[in-house]
Protein backbone atom coordinates (compact mmCIF):
# COMPACT_ATOMS: atom_id res chain seq x y z
CA UNK A 1 0.00 0.00 0.00
CA UNK A 2 2.79 2.73 1.11
CA UNK A 3 4.51 1.32 -2.74
CA UNK A 4 1.51 2.81 -4.64
CA UNK A 5 1.72 6.34 -2.60
CA UNK A 6 5.01 6.37 -3.06
CA UNK A 7 5.08 5.86 -6.75
CA UNK A 8 1.76 8.49 -6.90
CA UNK A 9 3.80 11.13 -5.11
CA UNK A 10 6.66 10.52 -6.87
CA UNK A 11 4.57 10.76 -10.30
CA UNK A 12 3.23 14.16 -9.50
CA UNK A 13 6.08 15.87 -8.96
CA UNK A 14 7.29 14.27 -12.70
CA UNK A 15 4.34 15.54 -14.48
CA UNK A 16 4.61 19.12 -12.99
CA UNK A 17 8.47 19.11 -13.64
CA UNK A 18 7.12 17.64 -17.56
CA UNK A 19 4.50 20.52 -17.82
CA UNK A 20 6.87 23.31 -17.49
CA UNK A 21 9.20 21.89 -19.41
CA UNK A 22 6.50 22.05 -22.04
CA UNK A 23 5.67 25.87 -21.10
CA UNK A 24 9.32 26.69 -21.38
CA UNK A 25 9.51 25.18 -24.88
CA UNK A 26 6.52 26.70 -26.07
CA UNK A 27 7.67 30.04 -24.61
CA UNK A 28 11.15 29.93 -25.67
CA UNK A 29 9.86 28.79 -29.85
CA UNK A 30 7.57 32.12 -29.69
CA UNK A 31 10.74 34.29 -28.80
CA UNK A 32 13.05 32.55 -31.40
CA UNK A 33 10.23 33.18 -34.01
CA UNK A 34 9.95 36.63 -33.16
CA UNK A 35 13.67 37.52 -33.04
CA UNK A 36 15.08 35.54 -35.72
CA UNK A 37 12.47 34.06 -37.68
CA UNK A 38 11.74 30.22 -39.04
CA UNK A 39 15.03 29.83 -40.44
CA UNK A 40 17.07 30.53 -37.54
CA UNK A 41 14.56 28.73 -35.00
CA UNK A 42 15.25 25.48 -34.70
CA UNK A 43 15.11 22.64 -32.53
CA UNK A 44 18.54 23.31 -30.56
CA UNK A 45 18.04 26.70 -30.46
CA UNK A 46 14.76 26.20 -28.82
CA UNK A 47 15.74 23.75 -26.90
CA UNK A 48 19.03 26.31 -25.72
CA UNK A 49 16.80 29.06 -24.67
CA UNK A 50 14.84 26.48 -22.93
CA UNK A 51 17.24 25.56 -20.91
CA UNK A 52 16.59 21.88 -21.97
CA UNK A 53 18.40 19.36 -23.64
CA UNK A 54 17.78 18.67 -26.96
CA UNK A 55 16.33 15.24 -26.61
CA UNK A 56 14.25 16.68 -23.54
CA UNK A 57 12.71 18.97 -26.55
CA UNK A 58 12.30 16.07 -28.64
CA UNK A 59 10.67 14.12 -26.42
CA UNK A 60 7.94 16.70 -25.94
CA UNK A 61 7.76 17.65 -29.69
CA UNK A 62 9.35 14.79 -32.20
CA UNK A 63 9.47 17.40 -35.19
CA UNK A 64 9.80 20.82 -35.70
CA UNK A 65 6.97 21.52 -36.89
CA UNK A 66 5.33 19.55 -33.90
CA UNK A 67 6.97 22.48 -32.19
CA UNK A 68 6.13 25.35 -34.05
CA UNK A 69 2.30 24.77 -34.56
CA UNK A 70 1.84 23.89 -30.98
CA UNK A 71 4.03 27.33 -30.21
CA UNK A 72 1.18 29.32 -32.01
CA UNK A 73 -1.09 27.23 -30.75
CA UNK A 74 -0.19 28.45 -27.59
CA UNK A 75 0.01 32.26 -28.39
CA UNK A 76 -3.38 32.03 -29.99
CA UNK A 77 -4.33 30.44 -26.89
CA UNK A 78 -2.97 33.05 -24.69
CA UNK A 79 -4.71 35.39 -26.67
CA UNK A 80 -7.76 34.56 -26.33
CA UNK A 81 -7.36 34.50 -22.41
CA UNK A 82 -5.65 37.71 -22.26
CA UNK A 83 -8.49 39.92 -24.31
CA UNK A 84 -11.05 38.50 -22.17
CA UNK A 85 -9.49 39.13 -19.12
CA UNK A 86 -9.00 42.67 -20.38
CA UNK A 87 -12.97 42.83 -20.41
CA UNK A 88 -14.59 40.58 -17.75
CA UNK A 89 -17.64 42.26 -17.96
CA UNK A 90 -18.32 41.30 -21.90
CA UNK A 91 -20.65 43.31 -24.40
CA UNK A 92 -20.90 46.62 -22.93
CA UNK A 93 -17.15 48.02 -23.07
CA UNK A 94 -16.29 51.09 -24.05
CA UNK A 95 -15.95 50.38 -28.12
CA UNK A 96 -12.66 52.31 -28.54
CA UNK A 97 -10.96 50.40 -25.79
CA UNK A 98 -12.26 46.20 -27.36
CA UNK A 99 -10.77 48.17 -30.83
CA UNK A 100 -7.21 48.93 -29.27
CA UNK A 101 -7.29 45.17 -27.29
CA UNK A 102 -8.20 43.63 -30.61
CA UNK A 103 -5.30 45.80 -32.87
CA UNK A 104 -3.03 45.26 -29.46
CA UNK A 105 -3.28 41.58 -30.44
CA UNK A 106 -2.16 42.03 -34.07
CA UNK A 107 0.59 44.52 -33.10
CA UNK A 108 2.91 43.04 -30.79
CA UNK A 109 5.82 39.95 -31.01
CA UNK A 110 3.42 37.42 -30.44
CA UNK A 111 1.67 38.21 -33.71
CA UNK A 112 5.33 38.40 -35.00
CA UNK A 113 6.04 35.03 -34.50
CA UNK A 114 2.79 33.67 -35.84
CA UNK A 115 3.52 35.57 -38.83
CA UNK A 116 6.96 34.34 -39.67
CA UNK A 117 5.22 30.57 -38.86
CA UNK A 118 2.42 31.93 -42.02
CA UNK A 119 5.13 32.70 -44.00
CA UNK A 120 7.25 29.33 -43.50
CA UNK A 121 3.64 27.41 -44.09
CA UNK A 122 3.76 28.87 -47.48
CA UNK A 123 7.05 27.09 -48.31
CA UNK A 124 6.62 24.09 -46.50
CA UNK A 125 4.92 21.22 -47.37
CA UNK A 126 4.24 19.05 -44.22
CA UNK A 127 3.63 22.87 -42.24
CA UNK A 128 0.99 24.04 -44.06
CA UNK A 129 -2.08 22.15 -43.77
CA UNK A 130 -1.48 22.09 -39.93
CA UNK A 131 -0.92 25.96 -39.70
CA UNK A 132 -4.12 26.88 -42.17
CA UNK A 133 -6.65 24.59 -40.04
CA UNK A 134 -5.03 25.85 -36.91
CA UNK A 135 -5.13 30.23 -38.36
CA UNK A 136 -8.82 29.08 -39.61
CA UNK A 137 -9.49 27.89 -35.64
CA UNK A 138 -7.74 31.13 -34.22
CA UNK A 139 -9.46 33.12 -36.65
CA UNK A 140 -12.99 31.87 -36.01
CA UNK A 141 -12.46 32.67 -32.24
CA UNK A 142 -11.39 35.77 -32.46
CA UNK A 143 -13.99 37.00 -34.62
CA UNK A 144 -16.59 35.41 -31.90
CA UNK A 145 -14.70 37.16 -28.94
CA UNK A 146 -15.19 40.32 -30.82
CA UNK A 147 -18.57 39.97 -31.72
CA UNK A 148 -19.43 39.40 -28.05
CA UNK A 149 -16.94 42.60 -26.86
CA UNK A 150 -18.42 44.68 -29.07
CA UNK A 151 -22.09 43.54 -28.53
CA UNK A 152 -22.79 43.18 -32.05
CA UNK A 153 -25.65 41.66 -33.88
CA UNK A 154 -24.84 39.41 -36.56
CA UNK A 155 -28.68 38.80 -38.07
CA UNK A 156 -28.34 42.22 -38.76
CA UNK A 157 -27.37 43.10 -42.44
CA UNK A 158 -23.67 43.81 -42.74
CA UNK A 159 -22.23 43.62 -39.08
CA UNK A 160 -20.53 40.33 -39.66
CA UNK A 161 -18.83 41.89 -42.77
CA UNK A 162 -18.02 44.99 -40.41
CA UNK A 163 -16.72 43.08 -37.52
CA UNK A 164 -14.51 41.41 -40.02
CA UNK A 165 -13.20 44.15 -41.74
CA UNK A 166 -12.38 45.44 -38.08
CA UNK A 167 -10.35 42.25 -37.69
CA UNK A 168 -8.60 42.35 -41.25
CA UNK A 169 -7.86 46.55 -40.46
CA UNK A 170 -6.18 45.10 -37.16
CA UNK A 171 -3.82 42.43 -38.53
CA UNK A 172 -2.66 45.38 -41.30
CA UNK A 173 -1.49 47.82 -38.65
CA UNK A 174 0.32 44.55 -37.37
CA UNK A 175 1.99 43.62 -40.87
CA UNK A 176 3.03 47.78 -40.82
CA UNK A 177 4.41 47.31 -37.42
CA UNK A 178 6.90 44.88 -38.85
CA UNK A 179 8.43 47.82 -40.08
CA UNK A 180 7.79 51.21 -38.41
CA UNK A 181 6.25 51.58 -34.62
CA UNK A 182 3.58 54.46 -35.95
CA UNK A 183 1.79 54.36 -32.44
CA UNK A 184 0.32 58.37 -33.20
CA UNK A 185 -0.84 56.85 -36.61
CA UNK A 186 -2.31 53.58 -34.62
CA UNK A 187 -4.12 55.84 -32.72
CA UNK A 188 -5.81 57.98 -34.82
CA UNK A 189 -7.09 55.01 -37.06
CA UNK A 190 -8.44 53.07 -33.89
CA UNK A 191 -10.10 56.12 -32.86
CA UNK A 192 -11.92 56.23 -36.50
CA UNK A 193 -12.80 52.48 -36.66
CA UNK A 194 -14.42 52.88 -33.18
CA UNK A 195 -16.76 55.77 -34.40
CA UNK A 196 -17.68 53.31 -37.69
CA UNK A 197 -18.69 51.01 -35.29
CA UNK A 198 -20.70 53.21 -33.09
CA UNK A 199 -22.37 53.69 -35.97
CA UNK A 200 -22.48 50.59 -37.62
CA UNK A 201 -23.67 48.37 -34.30
CA UNK A 202 -25.85 51.07 -33.23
Amino acid sequence: MGGVNTAERDRAPKQDRSRATRQRLLEAAVACLAEHGWAGSTVSVVAERAGVSRGAAQHHFPTREDLFTAAVEYVAEERSTALRALFPEGAGADRRAVVSALVGLYTGPLFRAALHLWVAASDEEQLRPRVTELEARVGRESHRIAVELLGADESRPGVRETVQGLLDMARGLGLATLLTDDRARRERVVAQWAALLDDALG
